[in-house]
C-alpha cells in the first residue's frame, strides 16, 4: 500500500502530535512549573520591554527583568497575605461570638422542630463544650499534628517548595531570552506553513491581549466595589475582604467563593445577627450580577467570544486534566482554541466537504 504525499504529512503531523501528547502525559509534573512560568513570562514580557526602552538601553535588561519580577512576586504576595489580618481578627473572634450564636441557633430550631413534630434535645453546653475544645486546642498539639502530616506527605511538600523556587528561577530566565525562545520555536515551523502560522499566532495574541487587559480591569472595578460596599455595611474587615474578593477573581468562581465564605464568616462573628446574611446577600448578590451581566460579557467574553457555558467547560476540563494550574490557564487556553476552532470552521465552510 503506496501512501500520497498529502497522506505521508498527515501521518508525520499526527505522530509529531502523538509523541508530544504522550511526553506531556508522561512528564506533567515535572513541566508544570515550566508552563506556569512561561505563561507568567507571556504575561511580564511587555512591561520588561517597555521598561527597556524607557530606559534606552543605558540600563541592562537584567536590571529591568528583576524589578519586574520582584514587583510581581511582592503583588502576588500581597493578596495572599490579605488573608492574614482576616485570620487574627476572626480567631478570638469566634471564641467570643460562638456561644451566642449557638444559644440563637436553638432558640430559633427548637420551635421549628417542634411545629414540624421533631423533638430534638438541644443542649447548646454540650455542643458549645465540643466546639471550645477544638477551639482552644493546645498549640502543641496542633505544631505535632502539623509535623505528623509534613512527614507524611514529605513528598508534597518537597514539591511545592521546590515548585515556589523553580517558577521564580524559569521565569527569571525566561523574561531574559523570552524573543530568543520565540524565534527558534518559529524557526521549527515548515517555510510553507510560515504565513498560515504568523497569522494565527498575531489573531491569537491579540486575543490574549484583550482578555489579559479586560480581566485585569474587572479585578481591580470588583476589589474597589466589595470593598467599599462590606465598609459601607459597618464589616471591620471589609477592605482586606472586599480587595482579596475581587483579586482573587482571577481564579474564575474560586476566587469570589472563598470572598463570600470570609464575609459571611466576618459578619456573623461580628454582628451575630441576620445583618450579616443581609450585606452577603446584598453586597455579593449585586457584584455578581453586576460582574456576570455587564463587566465580564463586555470587559472580557466579548472581546474573546466565550459563551459563559465554554466558560465553565474550560474551567472543569482544564481543572481535571491539570489541576489548580488548569484552572488558572483555562481561559487563556480556551481563547486561543478558540482561534484554532474559527480557522477550522472557516476551512470547513470553504471545503467541498460541506458545499458539496
Amino acid at each position: 500500500m503506496q501512501f500520497t504525499s498529502t497522506q505521508r504529512r498527515a501521518l508525520a503531523w499526527l505522530s509529531i502530535a502523538a509523541v508530544a501528547v504522550l511526553a506531556l502525559w508522561l512528564l506533567g509534573p515535572v513541566l508544570t512549573p515550566f508552563a506556569v512560568a512561561a505563561v507568567l513570562a507571556y504575561v511580564l514580557t511587555p512591561l520588561v520591554d517597555r521598561l527597556d526602552s524607557l530606559c534606552k538601553g543605558r540600563v541592562p535588561r537584567v536590571l529591568a527583568v528583576a524589578v519586574v519580577e520582584l514587583v510581581f512576586i511582592v503583588a502576588v504576595l500581597a493578596v495572599a497575605l490579605l488573608i492574614v489580618p482576616i485570620l487574627v481578627k476572626e480567631a478570638p473572634l469566634m471564641r467570643e461570638q460562638l456561644p451566642l450564636l449557638l444559644d440563637g441557633l436553638a432558640k430559633w430550631l427548637k420551635p421549628l422542630l417542634a411545629q414540624l413534630g421533631l423533638k430534638v434535645a438541644l443542649d447548646p453546653v454540650s455542643i458549645k463544650a465540643f466546639v471550645f475544645k477544638y477551639l482552644n486546642a493546645n498549640v502543641e498539639d496542633a505544631l505535632a499534628s502539623l509535623v505528623s502530616s509534613v512527614r507524611l506527605g514529605g513528598s508534597f511538600a518537597m514539591a511545592v517548595l521546590g515548585n515556589l523556587v523553580l517558577i521564580p528561577v524559569a521565569l527569571f530566565y525566561l523574561l531574559m531570552d523570552w524573543d530568543r525562545f520565540i524565534a527558534q520555536l518559529v524557526a521549527l515551523v515548515p517555510t510553507r506553513l510560515r504565513p498560515g502560522f504568523d497569522s494565527f499566532v498575531e489573531e491569537a495574541d491579540e486575543v490574549l491581549g484583550q482578555y489579559l487587559r479586560g480581566q485585569l480591569l474587572v479585578m481591580l472595578i470588583m476589589a474597589v466595589f466589595y470593598a467599599v460596599g462590606l465598609s459601607l455595611f459597618g464589616l471591620d474587615l471589609g477592605l482586606p475582604i472586599g480587595l482579596f474578593t475581587g483579586l482573587a477573581m482571577f481564579v474564575p468562581y474560586l476566587g469570589f467563593g472563598i470572598g463570600l465564605v470570609l464575609a459571611a464568616l466576618a459578619g456573623l462573628l461580628q454582628f451575630a445577627s441576620i445583618k450579616a446574611l443581609v450585606m452577603v446577600a446584598v453586597v455579593y448578590g449585586i457584584g455578581q450580577f453586576v460582574e456576570s451581566l455587564f463587566l465580564t460579557p463586555r470587559l472580557v467574553g466579548e472581546r474573546i467570544g466565550l459563551h459563559p457555558l465554554a466558560v465553565i467547560f474550560a474551567l472543569l476540563a482544564f481543572g481535571q486534566v491539570f489541576g489548580f494550574v488548569g484552572v488558572l490557564v483555562a481561559l487563556p487556553a480556551s481563547a486561543v482554541l478558540l482561534v484554532a476552532i474559527r480557522r477550522v470552521r472557516t476551512s470547513y465552510l470553504a471545503s467541498p466537504l460541506y458545499q458539496g
